[in-house]
């Protein structure tokens, strides 16, 4: 499965689920997410989602990333 997805794919199914999150908690107030399991538990998935589309973005892509932004990714670093 590691190797079924580029890096541009992986970037997208990330940026799918962050738009997801964002459609989950339009016009919610913070005591409706947190009175929402089911809410929290969704916006929980998509952040999984993101995390391992992220951790399989090829290293060059990220370095690529970093220099033309300007943008540190500090978990990237780590490894």
């Amino acid at each position: 499965m590691k190797g079924r997805f580029g890096s541009r794919q992986r970037i997208a199914h990330a940026l799918d689920a962050i738009e997801e999150i964002e459609q989950y908690l339009e016009n919610q107030l913070l005591s409706d997410f947190l009175d929402n399991s089911m809410m929290r538990f969704a916006c929980i998935k998509q952040l999984e989602i993101v995390g391992e589309a992220c951790n399989h973005v090829h290293s060059v892509t990220m370095d690529e990333f970093q220099m033309s932004s300007g943008v540190r990714l500090s978990a990237y670093e780590t490894y």
